[in-house]
């Protein structure tokens, strides 16, 4: 099940699924450790006897953020029951404290008793052994733990001033609510997973928890909080929050502080923060409609929330593709991360993406490349690319792409910014070493960069994705070397990148096909093999200026793109590449060549803005962004693909690299228009003289 409306602030995230319910809680690091594996943490309310969980069918469901912020506006109301509940939730923007404020509303017409039940299916270090949970009773609250990760859960129950800062001597009370009720009223600890136990949330559901102080193992939890009897149409406030911390120590220090402040307080501030973040830098001036510059805002916003403050730009963190294939998105790719880190520099967030580059320096190996993929606290993720070839030969396990497209990130970082003392820890370790691999990093036969994986991750060999992101590496390299004074090595780099060109050119061009090749194998005897699939990836030959769009071969390309990987279903969209198998859905390859990926129809956004010359051709790009804002969630969460008869997302939700070519393309948009706009005006100018 695909996530929506993440929310984080650097060190810990929080996501729920589409059925509104708690599914990952990620800390201390975005993607890096899953306390609860992605498991179903239930929330249910009890009202005069019926008991329901939100996640029940029964329940209607309008999942938003408000406007500019990560700050959620959850609707659920169930007929049956005649509740209405409304949720703001929240992760601070600078503690690591989730807050989830209810506003439970009766609807039916005679007063009627409500209580609320909030379940934890605690896998604490992302293990379900040797955890603890038990209840404090001095401070009314439960708390769990393993090794140096303490959660503790808290809450408080009352009208507006349960929001307010808890009076020095706070205790639960009893009966009807009708001054805020401080700390947990309701509780349980259990096992699960052990023996055919399901959990405590099973012991909430007659409006009763059973209060066992303390458990150890594979454990859970859940709290209940009594709101009274609520009169015909009136409402009550429920605060529940959780708090982070790498001691009890810690924990009870944010506890104190929360109880001090009031709840109602960190959502304030946190709405007030994210709305002044992400209206620092403003779109300039455009045609583009409120709803895609909706959109652009909030992939700003989403983007931040999965990017770790240690530097990993994490390419998702929806645990449930874990199920999948016993693994996640929750690492840092260096080419998910270049890609974004370049939208946000062009966006105007280039400090952010400061960590990233000395992330990416401190990994990159001697020998000058990245591998695979790295945890966001920095070690060499799982990986499937073999350190052999079936000759039983060293084989570089890399997509070297993914070295290239940091420097290029970088250079452009360094192009917009101009950061010289932000550069130049960076010059020897990170640019100089990658372009010197990337010289010597050739085939024989060639001269082409030597055989790697793809971006895709599922094909070794000399792919034209690959090798217009080296070109674009040297390029950039010797534009740094130029820029340090190192005149003799910044021809060396150019003249790699001419030969790649050349050699592009010669073996990746097909003139049968007319049109760029998605990759070529070499033997060993020189002989190449081509791959005739049409594949999306073969875009970077323009991206990165390899060859100039408005080039014979780039339009050629570009016009077997839209022809062969548009879906021809209602839904739409471009695929990725023909016949793409992963979480293929139809075998109908001639009409939907495979499911429609975001950043596909991101990839054709940018190059129709790229080509245009009048304010007419440029509006040729809207449609594509308008396709990505109407298959986008209702909260504005973008997934990898989505299914080209439904239109549901499919594989991880959000992906960050969808949100980051949706900015780049709004970006690319923006500054074509005032381009345009001021060409236009100069030649009324002209003609208005003469």
């Amino acid at each position: 099940m695909p996530r929506d409306l993440p929310l984080a602030n650097g060190r810990m995230l929080v996501n729920f699924d589409p059925g509104y319910t708690l599914r990952d809680i990620y800390w201390p690091h975005i993607g890096e450790r899953n306390q609860t594996m992605g498991h179903v943490n239930h929330t249910g309310v009890w009202v005069d006897g019926a008991f329901s969980w939100l996640s029940a069918p029964e329940w209607s469901r309008d999942l938003r953020y408000e406007p500019d912020t990560p700050v959620t506006a959850v609707t659920l109301t169930d007929a049956t029951l005649q509740l209405r509940i409304d949720f703001t939730d929240i992760v601070d923007f600078d503690r690591d404290i989730f807050i989830r404020r209810a506003r439970v509303t009766n609807q039916a017409d005679h007063p009627r008793e409500v209580r609320l039940f909030f379940h934890h299916d605690w896998h604490i270090c992302e293990s379900d052994g040797a955890n603890t949970v038990y209840y404090r009773p001095d401070m009314q609250a439960i708390i769990a733990y393993k090794d140096t990760t303490y959660l503790l859960v808290d809450g408080s129950v009352g009208d507006e001033s349960a929001g307010a800062p808890a009076p020095a001597d706070a205790k639960s009370g009893d009966g009807a609510v009708d001054q805020a009720t401080w700390g947990v009223r309701y509780w349980a600890t259990g096992q699960k997973e052990f023996q055919g136990k399901e959990g405590t949330w099973r012991d909430a559901e007659d409006g009763e928890l059973g209060g066992n102080p303390i458990t150890q193992g594979s454990v859970d939890s859940c709290v209940g909080f009594h709101l009274g009897t609520l009169e015909a149409g009136a409402s009550r406030l429920c605060y529940q929050w959780l708090i982070a911390g790498a001691s009890h120590k810690d924990v009870c220090r944010a506890y104190e502080m929360v109880r001090q402040r009031g709840p109602e307080s960190f959502i304030t501030r946190t709405r007030n923060y994210w709305k002044l973040w992400v209206s620092t830098k403003p779109l300039d001036e455009t045609d583009l409609t409120p709803p895609l510059v909706e959109l652009y805002k909030r992939s700003l916003l989403i983007i931040r929330g999965q990017t770790d403050l240690g530097g990993a730009i994490v390419a998702a963190t929806d645990g449930d593709v874990y199920t999948f294939s016993d693994d996640t998105y929750a690492y840092m790719w260096p080419r998910d991360g270049a890609v974004v880190a370049n939208a946000l520099t062009h966006a105007g967030y280039g400090d952010i993406t400061d960590a990233f580059f000395h992330f990416c320096a401190n990994v990159i190996t001697k020998d000058g490349y990245l591998l695979h993929k790295y945890t966001p606290s920095g070690a060499l993720g799982s990986s499937w690319h073999p350190w052999m070839d079936p000759q039983g030969r060293l084989e570089l396990p890399i997509q070297e792409d993914e070295t290239a497209l940091v420097v290029c990130a970088l250079w452009q970082h360094y192009q917009i910014f101009h950061e010289v003392e932000f550069i130049r820890p960076l010059y020897r370790r990170l640019i100089k070493a990658a372009a010197d691999f990337m010289v010597a990093f050739r085939e024989p036969h060639t001269n082409l960069p030597a055989p790697s994986w793809d971006l895709w991750e599922e094909r070794h060999g000399i792919h034209t994705f690959t090798v217009a992101a080296v070109y674009g590496g040297l390029i950039s390299a010797a534009g740094f070397a130029d820029a340090f004074g190192e005149h003799d090595l910044a021809t060396r780099y150019q003249a790699a990148a001419d030969e790649i060109k050349v050699a592009a050119r010669q073996y990746l061009w097909h003139e049968g096909e007319r049109r760029f090749l998605r990759m070529i194998r070499v033997a060993d005897d020189g002989s190449v093999q081509p791959d005739m699939t049409m594949d999306a990836s073969v875009v970077e030959v323009f991206k990165l200026n390899m060859f100039a769009p408005d080039s014979d071969e780039v339009k050629q390309t570009m016009q077997a793109y839209e022809a062969r990987l548009t879906v021809r279903s209602a839904v739409g969209g471009i695929a990725r590449y023909e016949n793409d198998y992963y979480h293929q859905v139809s075998q109908d390859v001639k009409n939907v060549p495979g499911n429609p990926w975001f950043i596909c129809a991101c990839w054709l956004a940018q190059y129709k803005i790229t080509c245009a010359t009048t304010l007419e051709e440029l509006r040729e790009a809207v449609p594509w962004l308008e396709w990505v804002q109407a298959h986008a969630l209702p909260s504005g969460v973008l997934a990898e693909q989505i299914d080209p008869y439904s239109g549901a997302p499919l594989s991880v939700s959000p992906l960050t690299w969808s949100h980051a070519e949706y900015v780049a393309a709004v970006r690319w948009y923006a500054g074509k228009y005032a381009h345009l706009l001021v060409e236009r005006a100069h030649r009324s100018f002209i003609s208005g003289g003469q």
